[in-house]
């Protein structure tokens, strides 16, 4: 499996590359206004209104730094009626992918509530990566709403 990595912070992150439809450069948002700050904006993309999920915000409360890395990961959200929606992840320091097998990924034996799309853990000979797991991200009834765009 690859596996795309991305800051939040200082803490290193992962999302499966599976989901993944394209990572591009940050661009301008247009701001949505009462909705969880870290709902960044929307934009246009290839025709298609996408919302935007700041990850640093809504992991560590603190928004993207803008950095020539900060990017945002178009993917491919999975939802229960098997149909799909696309969304825009924005992340700091997208740069690297990685391969592993799901034998790699280690249950990470602490769960939290507010945060249910954190799952296991991958260690290598550096550093401890945290999975986010893409279909859990909103799984809360309360961030559905987010998702009542356009299927395709």
């Amino acid at each position: 499996m690859l596996i795309l990595l991305f800051y939040a912070g200082n803490d290193l992150y992962a999302i499966d590359s599976s989901y993944i439809v394209e990572v591009i450069p940050r661009v301008n948002l247009r701001k949505v206004q009462q909705v969880p700050e870290y709902v960044a904006g929307l934009f246009n993309y290839r025709g298609v209104v996408l919302p935007v999920i700041d990850l640093c915000h809504l992991i560590q409360g603190t928004p993207c730094k803008s950095h020539l890395s900060t990017r945002i990961m178009i993917v491919k959200y999975p939802r229960p009626n098997e149909s799909v929606q696309y969304l825009g992840l924005m992340a700091q320091r997208v740069t690297e992918t990685l391969s592993i097998s799901n034998k790699d990924i280690r249950d990470s034996s602490i769960r939290v509530e507010e945060a249910p799309y954190l799952s296991g853990t991958i260690v290598d000979e550096k550093r401890i990566i945290q999975c986010v797991q893409l279909e859990r991200l909103f799984s809360d009834e309360r961030h559905t709403y987010l998702l009542m765009g356009e299927e395709n």
